[in-house]
């Protein structure tokens, strides 16, 4: 995760611009009537200074009150052409800006269903959730107040300069004597921003990611009294994420401050000089407070384009983060068309070789055989290779060397979601999202029928207890499915693999977390799942898998045996001495409980 968080070196990116802009086309005629909003709106605020000049020059200066009320009358006009103007601009702005964050952040919670279970062993959910969510709001404020409302300022600040030139220009390099001293503070104000913005991000995503962590685990922070030191780290964290905050503030409460004294000695100058020019009949009181007006408007985009432009700042450190993340390319390729009519489960691993770094292999030259409607078992001591098998058959990941068949086809050659589709997983650590049990058997498959949900809970033997909960299968199971037992859970999981009749059936340590009473009413609906498919069962208690077609039988990543049960207990092997091993364990248990 390290290359998420970098912090951007560049003041702009033009890569990662194009690439953001690239969802910005489809709205690209609203951008461009944006743009045509704020120059008329620029263009309407030079005219007021103008307008108070002639009128005080024309009219007031010569008591002519007929001429002053037409006057008055076309500033009310301007004021209100340019206040419409100004709610044109706001409302459509933050309009354009939301529609393309909207798309936006579809697309990256798209690119993040996609992504590899590889990125995800080595990425902290909560930094995930930043991109998806602080990042892409940040950025829209790239689009509703950044990018238009920039031209605008600039464009009203020629506009000013320019009037300004042409009615005094000695009074116009008087009025702007402090400028320079304006442009300075506001580049350094601005490198100074730019890095406590980085800083800022990383403190966010750092955050994030420990509530994310923290709160999903604090069972094990409880269980083991830990909550005082996880405090403490908290109080760490959130301390550097008030500090980076805290940066950025400090330099807005300088900056600020520093501006409105230098546009106010840039006002006093100009009085100063005016008023002689006045008093000496050089210029007229019109002229003079014109230019008062036209600094006052001067200054005031100059202010706000510090701001823009930090705006754009923050928004290329979250343009950069979430670029980073589109780009990586650790998704599976979904490069196979296969379709077949009728997929019969036969699978073959042939000399294959896996490893999760690219160099530490967890398989070594794996070859093994099932014939479609067989049951094979693998056995093997933690760390042996077996959960490696079944997340390679379903393409969590992709194998180095070797090939993976599924009825004599390479598994690469299927359609992903084809595949996946007869392939069905039953974890060990089940997991069920917040909603109905309903919802988390068919996943919002409207394919799904509620016939073919009662049909499978049925064959599971999951119906009965499902049924007697508050509202059926419409009871809310909460996060993680923490208001049921774990053997509800594990027959939940039994109804969401069946109810896409798959032809591959693995099941991967299945009943280890569960009593005797329910292992028993999960076999027997394991022994209904597994009729007239293929099955590949993981489990720790050898007696579970005594009755498959094949046991393979993993050390380390490599197979040392493969037979039935009873052979394999005729070799007196690694599969013999596993098993002598759990028999005195379960003798000794229950010569303790005698």
């Amino acid at each position: 995760m390290a290359e998420l968080e970098q912090p951007t070196q560049k003041i702009i990116d033009w890569y990662n611009i194009q690439k953001i802009l690239f969802f910005a086309r489809p709205y690209k005629k609203w951008f461009f009537f944006l743009v045509i909003l704020t120059i008329t709106s620029a263009a309407l605020a030079p005219l007021r200074p103008y307008l108070v000049q002639y009128t005080i020059d024309h009219y007031v200066y010569v008591g002519d009150y007929l001429g002053l009320a037409l006057m008055s009358g076309i500033t009310i006009i301007i004021l209100l052409l340019q206040s419409y103007f100004q709610y044109l601009y706001t409302y459509l702005s933050s309009w354009v800006g939301q529609t393309i964050i909207k798309d936006i952040r579809i697309t990256l919670y798209r690119h993040i269903l996609n992504l590899r279970l590889r990125f995800y062993d080595k990425t902290p959910i909560g930094k995930l959730v930043t991109r998806n969510i602080s990042d892409v709001e940040t950025l829209s404020n790239v689009f509703s107040e950044g990018l238009a409302a920039l031209v605008g300022d600039v464009l009203q600040i020629v506009l000013i300069l320019a009037l300004m030139f042409y009615t005094h220009w000695q009074l116009t390099l008087v009025s702007l004597a402090l400028l320079p001293l304006l442009i300075i503070s506001t580049y350094i104000f601005k490198e100074k921003v730019k890095k406590a913005f980085d800083e800022t991000r990383a403190a966010v995503a750092n955050l994030n990611a420990f509530v994310q962590e923290h709160i999903t685990g604090m069972a094990i922070v409880q269980i083991f009294g830990s909550e005082k030191n996880e405090y403490q780290k908290f109080q760490e964290i959130n301390h550097e994420h008030r500090r980076a905050n805290l940066k950025a503030v400090l330099y807005y409460s300088v900056y600020f401050p520093v501006a409105e004294v230098i546009g106010a000695g840039g006002t006093g100058l100009l009085i100063w000089y005016g008023a002689n020019e006045v008093l000496a009949e050089e210029i007229t009181l019109g002229v003079l407070i014109a230019f008062i007006m036209y600094i006052s408007l001067f200054f005031r985009p100059i202010r706000m384009i510090a701001d823009r432009f930090n705006t754009l700042q923050m928004g290329i450190v979250s343009m950069d983060r979430i670029v980073k993340l589109l780009d990586n390319d650790e998704v599976t390729p979904n490069e196979g068309k296969l379709k077949p009519n009728n997929l019969k489960g036969k699978i073959q691993f042939e000399n294959v070789w896996f490893a999760y770094n690219d160099k530490d292999f967890v398989l070594k030259n794996i070859s093994f055989e099932v014939e479609a409607g067989q049951t094979v078992a693998l056995v093997g001591a933690t760390g042996a290779g077996k959960s490696s098998v079944i997340n390679l058959l379903s393409r969590f990941y992709d194998i180095q060397q070797g090939r993976i068949l599924i009825d004599n086809h390479d598994i690469r050659h299927y359609d992903l979601a084809y595949l996946r589709k007869h392939i069905s997983v039953v974890l060990q650590d089940v997991f069920l999202f917040s909603g109905s049990v309903l919802d988390n058997i068919t996943l919002g498959n409207e394919e799904i029928s509620f016939e073919t949900v009662l049909h499978a809970a049925e064959l599971v033997g999951a119906r009965e207890f499902i049924e007697k909960l508050p509202n059926g299968f419409d009871y809310n199971v909460m996060e993680r499915g923490a208001t049921l037992s774990v053997g509800q859970r594990q027959l939940i999981s039994f109804v969401r693999a069946m109810v896409y009749e798959p032809k591959i059936l693995i099941l991967d340590e299945a009943t280890s977390s569960v009593d005797t009473e329910t292992e028993e009413l999960i076999q027997q609906a394991i022994a209904k799942m597994m009729r007239g498919r293929t099955a590949i069962v993981i489990a720790h208690r050898l007696s579970t898998i005594q009755n498959a077609d094949k046991i393979i039988v993993l050390d380390k990543g490599e197979i040392k045996e493969i037979g039935s049960h009873d052979e394999l207990l005729a070799r007196n092997g690694y599969y013999y001495q596993l098993y002598q091993m759990q028999y005195k364990e379960v003798a000794a248990k229950n010569s303790k409980v005698i």
